[in-house]
């Protein structure tokens, strides 16, 4: 895939306040620690769902669920680190156990996913709403004739997609920093997910869908600025 590079993305750096993840975004000749979209999505995320979390340790043993997130980051990050290289053309060799398994998943994403992509605008991006928030987003480029937000994600097992909600967030989170800072109007987000067993899966959101997921980050927002309200007094 070529490159494009008709949009010049941020250089940041990241900050923890409070335990929680913030950008540190420099613009407009101000600077704004802003909270990240998972901050804010884990800040404000349903009762059921922390049950639910915690309902899976407790019967799987807390060691061994600790012993899951671990292995599952690492695999995650092995991926993406994978997925990066491939996009810009550079070398890189990883022949760590975890690395082997990443590769072949990566594999996966590329044959199957990213030879969608006919062009790119930048890989591993910075997106912010100023004022708001940030995040950083793995992919953003043209996915069947379309500007989309594009987010590689590994997983234990094969999901429904009644079960990525966060995710389909994400995607729109990041879109609306984008349609905001550079004027564009990208309604599309894919999320290209592979699992350890290298079954591939791919969930694209457009259109009303589309539309959904941005009301409900903006509640999502609305929520987490509220209750940090409350917090600080």
């Amino acid at each position: 895939m070529k490159k494009n590079n008709c949009f010049v993305y941020p250089k940041t750096t990241r900050e923890s306040i409070d335990g929680l993840r913030h950008y540190v975004v420099d613009h407009s000749h101000i600077t704004e620690k802003l909270p990240s979209v998972t901050t804010i999505l884990k800040a404000t995320e349903s009762e059921e769902k922390k049950q639910s979390l915690a309902d899976w340790a407790t019967r799987i043993g807390e060691s061994a669920a600790e012993k899951v997130v671990s292995e599952s980051a690492a695999r995650g990050t092995a991926m993406h680190k994978i997925l990066e290289k491939y996009i810009l053309e550079e070398g890189y060799l990883d022949l760590t156990n975890v690395g082997r398994e990443a590769h072949n998943m990566a594999l996966q994403v590329i044959q199957k996913g990213l030879c969608n992509i006919s062009e790119y605008y930048g890989t591993e991006c910075t997106l912010y709403y100023p004022g708001l928030y940030a995040g950083q987003t793995d992919l953003v480029g043209v996915h069947k004739g379309q500007d989309a937000i594009i987010d590689f994600k590994q997983t234990n097992k094969p999901k429904k997609r009644e079960w990525i909600e966060d995710y389909c967030l994400q995607l729109a989170a990041y879109a609306m920093a984008h349609n905001f800072i550079y004027k564009t109007q990208i309604t599309k987000g894919v999320v290209m997910m592979c699992s350890k067993d290298n079954f591939y899966q791919e969930f694209v959101i457009e259109g009303e869908e589309f539309k959904q997921y941005t009301h409900k980050f903006l509640r999502r927002v609305d929520a987490y600025f509220k209750k940090r309200h409350e917090k600080t007094g």
